[in-house]
């Protein structure tokens, strides 16, 4: 252990001795809060064995909770027995403060998650006091708290604040990481987004409880920023290489690269497990965060003999007292073997659904045969969540999330255009099942803007009408563009900083009534797998029609020349209707037939027409 002065300069070395089963222990006396300290590890230097030791490299304790300072990359971070103190944060010792004391307040099923790049969301913000902007702190703002509740916001989904590093080719490139998936700690949150270190997501976690808001957290518990066998060394590697990193058990000096990142964490291993559920217990109990959404998350579940739902790791979260009662949220797919698994984790997760985005997508940009595909996403996805006698929905349903187009380039981009990134276009989705509307990108013209701005607010509606818990990203809902990025992980600027003094006002305001409607309606926001009408009081029964008030027999689910879908929903007296015309052309609307009548409650449809690219809802009033 290294002790260092506020000047930075190494002042004493203290060894830690040997106990066995991984454990070195030294009493180092009058090291107390505010000490400043890293770490260097005596070993081998064996490749070609997967052993990396290099006591020249200062180490970051991946138990630390705090740092003096961001990474920020240096060739030399990678170079074997170069000195690297000079350039590497140290970690802070922090006194032990109390555990929150608020309960944890877990989304009601069927809520909308707002997920939120803290600088992104918050650099613009003209009433944020400029030093605020960028940190957690600025999301306390009455202004973001006021835009939160307006959205009947049931939590905010933070993408990682643990302290990250920039890939190595970005800073050539002038570029910097700006999304945080390449963290480097697991406890210890960046110092750009949170300069008082844990304190902070408390405060922030406090504050949203008062206003019936609850925190989740993106976590990213399958790699690490010290990357390939090129990378820098600054934690792990230097600890333990063989240990925490997943190795090719035929020849060792290689690295797995499940993520696509370059290294992938061990987490069949005791040690990451460890590791990340002590992570976990710091971010509930010191920062009072209500759950958590896990990047590429089958690698937590993933052994040599594949992917389980029954690991070790996951089974670890749930049987944690501190953690059994917080949301757990996967990201369910990653590049590795068996790597697609939506639908397959353990009943108490919910998992990010990108087959209701893909089909949601594709069904208003105008695919042949995608009802169906639509109805059964409306519905809660039975086909994926609906086996081994499950009743009820674990789905997340998005139209758009961080990684790829924003919502509002869904239809003004066919294409990607990512050569901001530096990697000549080559890098980000080639499909994104999104259309522009006649015109590649920005445009004057009237007719193109007027059908884009149709076509977005009818993909906001159709999240809103959909079965499950929501998630929407921050900006879709007041038109945030990033002119074409669809992998704008490297745009620490105006591409994804949010534009506040020019929001697309009619955006928000329909998004506003769609999630009020949602609110104010429970049909809307019930998790229980539909079920045909049976003319019951069941309020999970559902009944489809054309848009002319045919019933949908089963071949004209697939009528190409269908222009739409009427879902309507619950027991007579109480139903609730949708109808999504997806044509280009005003069609006929006829109303089912009631004993009492029908009230529009929201879109432009009336009793007898639905407006061209359009979503309405309608609802049945009992008695008068």
């Amino acid at each position: 252990m290294c002790l260092f002065d506020p000047d930075d300069r190494e002042t004493t070395r203290h060894r830690l001795e040997p106990r066995g089963d991984g454990l070195f222990v030294s009493e180092i006396t009058g090291v107390g809060a505010g000490h400043r300290y890293g770490l260097r590890a005596e070993g081998p230097w064996e490749p070609e064995n997967g052993h990396r030791f290099d006591p020249s490299k200062l180490l970051i304790d991946p138990y630390a909770i705090r740092l003096d300072r961001p990474f920020h990359y240096d060739p030399r971070l990678g170079e074997k027995d170069v000195n690297t103190a000079a350039i590497m944060p140290k970690a802070i010792v922090e006194a032990p403060q109390k555990p929150f004391s608020g309960k944890p307040r877990v989304p009601r099923p069927g809520g909308l998650i707002y997920e939120v790049p803290v600088r992104a969301f918050t650099m613009l913000h003209p009433d944020i006091p400029e030093e605020k902007r960028g940190t957690l702190d600025a999301l306390t703002h009455p202004a973001i708290i006021a835009h939160l509740k307006s959205l009947h916001v049931a939590a905010i989904e933070l993408m990682p604040i643990a302290a990250w590093i920039d890939e190595r080719h970005l800073p050539p490139l002038g570029l910097t990481n700006a999304w945080g998936y390449n963290p480097v700690t697991m406890l210890a949150l960046d110092p750009r987004l949170a300069p008082g270190g844990i304190a902070e997501l408390r405060a922030l976690t406090t504050e949203m409880h008062k206003h019936g808001i609850g925190v989740l957290v993106d976590v990213v518990f399958n790699h690490t920023g010290e990357s390939d066998l090129d990378g820098p060394t600054l934690s792990l590697r230097g600890l333990g290489n063989r240990t925490f990193y997943a190795h090719d058990p035929d020849n060792p000096a290689h690295l797995v690269n499940d993520t696509g990142c370059g290294n992938t964490l061990a987490c069949h291993r005791p040690e990451v497990q460890e590791l990340v559920i002590a992570a976990m217990r710091h971010l509930a109990l010191q920062g009072g965060v209500d759950g958590f959404r896990f990047d590429l998350a089958p690698i937590l579940g993933r052994d040599g003999n594949g992917f389980s739902p029954q690991a070790e790791m996951l089974k670890a979260m749930h049987a944690d007292p501190a953690l059994s009662d917080r949301m757990l949220v996967a990201e369910p797919w990653d590049i590795g073997p068996g790597g697609y698994q939506l639908g397959n984790f353990p009943d108490h997760w919910r998992e990010w659904n990108d087959r209701a985005r893909d089909d949601i997508r594709t069904f208003w940009r105008g695919d042949a045969g995608k009802t169906g595909d639509l109805a059964t996403r409306l519905s809660g996805s039975s086909d994926i969540f609906g086996h081994d006698g499950a009743t009820s929905t674990r789905t997340v349903n998005f139209v758009a999330a961080h990684d790829g187009f924003p919502l509002g380039d869904l239809v003004t981009y066919a294409e990607k255009h990512n050569e901001a990134n530096g990697e000549d276009n080559r890098d980000g989705h080639n499909e994104n099942y999104s259309w522009n509307c006649g015109v590649e990108g920005q445009t004057d013209d009237p007719a193109i803007r007027a059908a884009r701005k149709a076509d977005a607010t009818a993909l906001l509606a159709t999240l809103f009408a959909s079965r499950g818990t929501l998630l929407l990203t921050a900006g879709d809902e007041f038109g945030h563009s990033q002119h074409g990025n669809n992998n704008a992980y490297a745009q620490d600027n105006e591409i994804t900083w949010r534009d506040w003094a020019n929001l697309d006002q009619d955006r928000l305001a329909h998004a506003r009534e769609w999630a009020r409607l949602r609110a104010e309606i429970p049909i809307l926001t019930r998790t229980d797998l539909l079920v045909p009408a049976d003319g019951s009081d069941n309020p999970d029964q559902v009944e489809w029609y054309a848009p002319d008030g045919n019933t949908l027999e089963r071949d004209a689910w697939n009528d190409p020349g269908l222009p739409g879908l009427v879902m309507v929903l619950g027991a007579p007296g109480h139903r609730v209707l949708i109808a999504f015309n997806r044509s280009y052309d005003d069609v006929p609307f006829g109303l089912p037939e009631t004993s009492t009548f029908w009230r529009k409650a929201l879109g432009p449809a009336t009793e007898s027409k639905l407006p061209p690219r359009s979503v309405s809802c309608f609802r049945e009033n009992p008695g008068t």
